[in-house]
């Protein structure tokens, strides 16, 4: 076990690597941040900020030197650089696990290995798989590039061959799955930990709602029965075991109208839609980031309150500083910014946590505040 006053490292320096600088200085460990950006969330806490590219030697060198163990906020570091600090530090999750999650042809073929459900999709690699693929899928579909995509960002739809064919142009012909649209009921999510010994604590389902391809809610525990509740806790769980996993995952899930549960994709570290956990969980999933990367034992994830999570994107500060007051006076929401210079429409500057007795009181309240900061 890594235990307090140690140097944990993190590559990256967005909101992420931030609430595990939190949590870990909380502890009592210390922090090392590697992220280029001079103006960084995650570098701003950090004792020490190491302003470095991610293939940058003397900075690796550093962070093996210095650090007992490091992890990463985001899955688009490069692998060799991975790879490089796993040859004298442990890395958590390790370069495979990242390597499959960050590339959703290695992903979604992964997780059908495993017998586990996906949408029908298909690999293009040039534009003549498009035809194969366009014949035996259902269309509509999406159009997805392979690895760099995110909040909706590098997909496009497709309707038939024509529109393929653009999509693929439009993205720089670059590798990506061609996934049919399924009928969906609901989107769900599931967080989890695994420790060094396989040791497994699993959050309870959280339901998400996407605006424009970005999180705009997660209500929790979700709207859904508690059958397709521990069959999303399972089908998590065995793709974890399959990866040999250590750290926090994150496993995104469709359920369709016909009551099937496939998996979306998966990230290796914690998400968005687990930022419910800072105030509703009796472990948040940044702590349990710092325990599964020291050694340590997962906490438990006992749900404390029914809870509803709100992103703040930055097109909320378009006429200036939200009315913040509006949002404080209310003695059961958790707000949650953090630290960006610049407010960019689309942007991701902080989140609120709306507690309540139940769920349905809790969106209400959620809801009402964001009437106030946004004076619709």
């Amino acid at each position: 076990m890594i235990i307090p006053d140690a140097i944990l490292g993190v590559l990256g320096g967005g909101q992420l690597g931030r609430m595990f600088c939190i949590a870990a200085r909380t502890m009592g460990y210390r922090v090392w941040v590697l992220d280029p950006d001079p103006d960084s969330p995650a570098g701003a806490l950090a004792d020490r900020h190491l302003r470095a590219d991610y293939l940058d030697q003397a900075a690796l060198n550093e962070l093996c030197a210095h650090c007992a163990a490091v992890t990463t906020e985001f899955e688009n570091v490069p692998a060799e650089t991975l790879e490089f600090l796993e040859s004298a530090v442990p890395v958590r999750p390790s370069s495979r696990a990242v390597a499959v999650a960050r590339d959703r042809i290695l992903e979604k073929t992964f997780i059908r290995e495993q017998g586990l459900a996906t949408a029908p999709f298909f690999a293009i690699n040039t534009e003549a798989d498009l035809d194969y693929a366009c014949t035996r899928l259902t269309l509509p579909a999406l159009l997805k590039t392979a690895q760099l995509g995110y909040d909706g960002k590098g997909q496009v739809a497709v309707s038939g061959i024509d529109t393929a064919r653009q999509g693929f142009a439009d993205l720089g012909t670059r590798p990506c799955v061609l996934e049919e649209r399924v009928e969906l009921a609901r989107e769900i999510s599931v967080i989890l930990a695994r420790g060094v010994d396989g040791d497994t604590a699993v959050y309870p389902p959280g339901e998400n709602v996407h605006v424009n391809g970005i999180l705009d809610t997660t209500r929790v525990p979700a709207n859904i029965s508690d059958e397709v509740a521990a069959q999303a806790r399972q089908m998590a769980v065995k793709l974890a075991q399959a990866m040999q996993y250590c750290g926090v995952l994150a496993v995104e899930f469709f359920l369709t109208t016909g009551g099937e549960l496939l998996i979306n994709e998966m990230a290796p570290r914690p998400h968005n839609s687990g930022h419910y956990t800072l105030d509703a969980a009796l472990t948040s999933q940044f702590e349990q980031q710092v325990r599964t990367l020291c050694g340590l034992p997962p906490g438990s994830t006992r749900l404390l309150s029914p809870v509803v999570m709100v992103n703040l994107l930055g097109d909320l500060w378009t006429r200036g500083t939200p009315p913040w007051d509006k949002l404080l006076r209310h003695r059961q929401a958790k707000l949650h910014l953090y630290g960006k210079q610049a407010a960019r429409p689309g942007r991701k500057m902080g989140h609120y946590n709306c507690l309540a007795d139940d769920p349905l009181q809790a969106m209400a309240l959620a809801e009402s505040i964001r009437r106030d900061l946004t004076g619709t």
